[in-house]
């Protein structure tokens, strides 16, 4: 990641930085993963070893530190037996407790943003995805000029100068920043009018417009790929695609063809400003007649990761817009863990009824019901209904019940 590249040149260059994790607990109402392990996810996506982990306890941020003084030695103490490279926090630090915890340290430090950052600006391919992450890391720039380099101490005030050393500099770089902000701005607004006419001639079309969406990591793409037979990129690892990817899924029992969009994955404490960024990349959510909301059906936390995607598809206007829970990655269950129908319903927040769907994208199972569920969704919203209004009841004699009947679960299969 970036902050290994300001490493010490000892590093050999083909060398993982070496890690530290932190994660700071502020108790209730303040969401933690004492675990880590999303962090260090994290970590191991921007190419660091984690080597350690450290977590605290505070009822609010250390001005100075974040950690306070006694946990920040502590950190040093795991640094130099480690011969750690960087520390990441997994929580947002200001640009002075960046700055003094890594005079205190003696290594980069980062915090959960800037890794974000630095995944999304490596596994960008599009150039619309480029500049949205050209923009988001600008944004976060901005923020951390506050002395920050070593060449702003260089520089001298003057006659009719405020500010002591390093002002002049400073305000220079702000300037760049800011004239870099303004220019990636327009570029992107070139490729947003470009994405808006390609979605206005679908709608123009009467296509019916299907999204996935979900956490990261939860099988979306390797769902997409089952699905409409496609290349999109795919791995066991956080982020894996960034740029959105439509394509025709034809529906034989419908007798016609909808459009599927693979959208880049969401995440705890996403930066509001990459959300900003990407806006026109999850417009295509935004814009969908029905979501396909997928959902790591392993994961210990799969409910926290539920209401995170529901709490961003809020954000930006996707709310309201029908959805079908898929729970993917069946393959990896016990068979005791396993559901007893392909297909139920489940009441969410506000008392809507969503059906959901047990798949798994790596064998194809519970596929066909999943596809005879988007034909029953799309038939509803033609009949003027909201799919999310009807009750199993109504599926009776459907492409869907004949899908659920003829779809039991599986015995699991071997992961390659």
């Amino acid at each position: 990641m970036s902050s290994s590249a300001s490493q010490s040149a000892a590093t050999p260059p083909t060398e993982a930085a070496r890690a530290i994790l932190v994660g700071v607990d502020f108790g209730r109402g303040a969401p933690f993963d004492e675990t880590l392990d999303e962090l260090a996810l994290l970590a191991e996506s921007a190419g660091d070893r984690p080597v350690a982990r450290v977590v605290a306890r505070r009822k609010a941020p250390d001005a100075a530190l974040f950690v306070g003084s006694g946990k920040a030695d502590e950190i040093k103490l795991l640094v130099q037996a480690h011969q750690a490279h960087t520390v990441l926090f997994d929580q947002a630090i200001s640009p002075a407790q960046q700055r003094n915890l890594e005079r205190l340290l003696g290594v980069p430090v980062a915090d959960r943003t800037a890794l974000i950052l630095e995944i999304f600006a490596a596994r960008a391919q599009s150039h619309e995805g480029k500049l949205q992450v050209e923009l988001a890391r600008l944004q976060y720039l901005a923020t951390r000029l506050v002395r920050r380099w070593s060449h702003l101490e260089r520089q001298s005030g003057g006659i009719g100068m405020r500010g002591g050393p390093g002002e002049a500099q400073i305000e220079l770089d702000r300037r760049m920043i800011d004239d870099r902000i303004k220019v990636t701005k327009e570029r992107l607004k070139k490729v947003q009018r470009q994405r808006g006419t390609q979605r206005r001639a679908r709608q123009r079309n009467g296509v019916f417009r299907v999204s996935l969406v979900g956490y990261t990591n939860a099988g979306k793409s390797t769902l997409f790929n089952a699905v409409v037979k496609a290349r999109t990129y795919a791995a066991d690892q956080l982020f894996a695609t960034l740029d959105t990817t439509t394509r025709s899924l034809y529906l034989e029992d419908a007798g016609t063809s909808v459009s599927l969009s693979d959208t880049v994955g969401f995440i705890r404490d996403l930066p509001h400003k990459l959300v900003e960024a990407f806006q026109a990349t999850l417009q295509e959510a935004a814009d969908a007649d029905l979501l396909l909301h997928v959902i790591d059906a392993a994961s210990p936390v799969l409910d926290e990761q539920r209401e995170e995607v529901e709490r961003v598809l809020a954000e930006i206007g996707a709310g309201d817009i029908p959805q079908i829970l898929v729970y993917n990655k069946q393959d990896m269950l016990e068979e005791n863990q396993r559901p007893r129908s392909a297909s139920d319903w489940v009441e969410r927040e506000g008392g809507v009824r969503t059906p959901r769907v047990f798949v798994s994208a790596l064998d194809g199972t519970g596929l066909d019901v999943l596809r005879a569920s988007i034909v029953e969704a799309m038939r509803a919203q033609n009949a003027g209904l909201n799919p999310q209004d009807l009750t199993p009841a109504d599926w009776a004699g459907t492409p869907l019940e004949a899908a659920v009947q003829a779809a039991p679960i599986t015995e699991p299969q071997a992961r390659a």
